[in-house]
């Protein structure tokens, strides 16, 4: 038995910087979880059209299930096959994590008070399909159906004509059944930090090359986060001559439009702020490089985990101190056009930066409830602000679970407002009315 439990610990200790293919990568994760049992939990979200495990190892004090008050994080590497350094850096940040907890207060403290998701592949079969290295392009970007994933998802702004593969499927529903708050995912080809959104229209101020969110405070900030906390992204010197990224970022559409990317499908229909981190200039470069790239992101991959504390926090509860799903809880002045839903335990948790808001929690039907926060700066304490909502006159777990469409969002709400005013008028009117009567 010792005999066995050294060897776990063995194969949890024995990472090293090399490419490992799908069964060395499996067996990694597996020795790890063998290795620390209540800090870990492996399961896999799906299969490759080939029929791979999409593999997700999620670490915290409680990794089985979502914890009120603890915020879910999650990093997705390797959708693009031939783009292989996040795939590897994932492997030694779990490695990082794990032999940490208990040892380093930061990393004990991050790993008590968040629910990190770690995915160091979301195209497996793309990985395997890439025969011959290549630091620009191979067929391996795709999956085994030749479809790019980072274009797979529905768009908020137009008809996202591809067929959803089972990939892209499988994250859709990974999002829907937890609460992420925040994500990145993990990209080669270019060395920069890139925020939503990707696509965008008149309505997000594309006349003026740039689509700006909602949250474009809280992306920017995001994103240099990441890039400050880089060795060299900062910089912003790009990969040629010709193209520069101030700080090391840029918005999404600035840098080039993208339809059915996977960033802008978290934030409008998961709830979730993801960012996509262009890590390498080289897309699969050699193996002798691989701990360099770890050391250049060990830094930034740890205090952009820490952002998922920034903002307020809470639960809105009726009368009897019951949760009440799908209560909308949005920051007045920054409304999602997917209105953000408390979830199964009435919780919310909205990515602020430090300042005064006026939060407004509304249950379909009656009476919004208004509150002013003064939000901190509290990631050095591992929790965002908290605030609950109470609503005395509700005593149901009412409010039906509202969806939004899937369809493009964005583009009802440009042909609204190309409209002539009045027609504006009537549409939010019809929107107050179908409110108050839901």
């Amino acid at each position: 038995d010792v005999v066995g439990i050294l060897c776990l610990i063995s194969v949890a200790a024995a990472l090293d910087f090399k490419y490992h293919h799908t069964e060395e990568l499996e067996a990694y994760l597996k020795g790890v979880h063998a290795a620390y049992p209540s800090l870990t939990h492996l399961h896999s979200i799906g299969r490759s059209v080939e029929g791979r495990d999409l593999w997700v190892l999620v670490l915290g004090r409680f990794p089985t299930q979502h914890k009120i008050g603890i915020p879910e994080f999650k990093y997705v590497a390797n959708m693009h096959g031939d783009e292989t350094v996040g795939r590897e850096i994932l492997l030694h940040l779990i490695d990082f994590l794990v032999t940490s907890y208990r040892r380093d207060p930061v990393i004990t403290r991050l790993l008590n008070n968040t629910r990190i998701h770690i995915m160091p592949t979301m195209n497996p079969d793309g990985f395997e399909a890439t025969k011959v290295p290549d630091c620009y392009y191979t067929r391996g970007r795709y999956n085994k159906n030749g479809e790019d994933l980072n274009r797979n998802f529905p768009d908020a702004f137009e008809n996202n004509s591809a067929s959803i593969q089972p990939e892209t499927r499988a994250v859709m529903n990974w999002i829907k059944n937890e609460t992420f708050v925040l994500s990145a995912n993990l990209h080669g080809g270019a060395l920069v930090a890139s925020y939503t959104f990707d696509n965008g229209n008149s309505v997000t101020g594309t006349l003026k090359g740039y689509s700006r969110s909602p949250d474009d405070d809280v992306f920017i900030h995001l994103a240099k986060t990441y890039a400050f906390n880089h060795a060299s992204m900062y910089k912003g010197t790009g990969c040629d001559n010709r193209q520069t990224f101030p700080d090391g970022i840029t918005n999404g559409y600035s840098w080039y439009q993208l339809e059915g990317g996977m960033q802008d499908y978290n934030y409008v229909w998961g709830q979730c702020f993801e960012i996509t981190l262009e890590l390498s200039c080289c897309k699969y470069p050699p193996e002798d490089q691989l701990e360099k790239f770890w050391k250049d992101n060990k830094a930034a991959l740890i205090e952009y985990i820490k952002q998922v504390h920034l903002g307020v926090k809470g639960q809105v509860t009726d009368k009897n101190g019951n949760p009440i799903p799908n209560a909308i809880v949005e920051a007045k002045g920054r409304p999602h056009i997917c209105p953000y839903r408390t979830n199964e335990q009435g919780e919310y948790f909205l990515l602020l930066l430090p300042g005064t808001y006026v939060i407004n929690a509304t249950v379909p039907g009656f009476a919004s409830v208004l509150k002013t926060v003064e939000i901190p700066d509290n990631k050095g304490n591992f929790s965002a602000l908290k605030h609950d909502f109470s609503f005395s006159e509700v005593s149901t777990r009412s409010s039906a679970a509202a969806s939004c469409p899937k369809t493009p969002l964005y583009q009802e709400l440009e042909q609204a407002s190309a409209a002539v005013k009045p027609t504006l008028h009537t549409l939010v009117l019809m929107t107050v009315t179908l409110v108050i009567f839901k």
